[in-house]
């Protein structure tokens, strides 16, 4: 009995073993920047052209203002500039401004000195834009 089910397990291998086959996996990318074959870039731009949600809006781009426009600008932010100059002289200096409301241009000025700091609250009157700065006491 004992050898019959040894010939039957025998006789089972031989039959159902059949010459198995493998091969090398290899790895090639896709991307033509990496190595991949080189008509795969126009396939690759049209699905990341497909896949774009956003656009550029003119008024972003910063190349498409007018000189006037960028002169504005530069002139905004020269104003600036020696706005936070002139509080942060005076703020910290032996002739410091004292807490109320200032005017400078088209720059209303708000300071008040709280437990935390000085409160400087900035607001364009032209574009009615505003911004807060809390200078912290050393």
């Amino acid at each position: 009995m004992k050898f019959s089910i040894v010939c039957f397990f025998i006789l089972l291998f031989l039959m159902g073993s059949r010459s198995i086959v493998a091969q090398q996996l290899v790895y090639t990318p896709i991307n033509p920047n990496f190595g991949g074959y080189y008509y795969n870039g126009t396939w690759m731009l049209a699905q990341a052209q497909a896949e774009k949600q956003f656009t550029v809006s003119s008024s972003s781009n910063p190349y498409s203002s007018s000189p006037l426009q960028t002169f504005q600008s530069s002139l905004n932010n020269a104003i600036l500039s020696q706005l936070s100059q002139k509080i942060i002289s005076q703020v910290f200096g032996e002739n410091a401004l004292k807490a109320g409301n200032y005017t400078f241009g088209n720059y209303a000025v708000n300071i008040n000195p709280e437990t935390d700091g000085i409160h400087i609250d900035i607001k364009d009157n032209s574009t009615g834009g505003q911004t807060s700065v809390i200078v912290p006491f050393y």
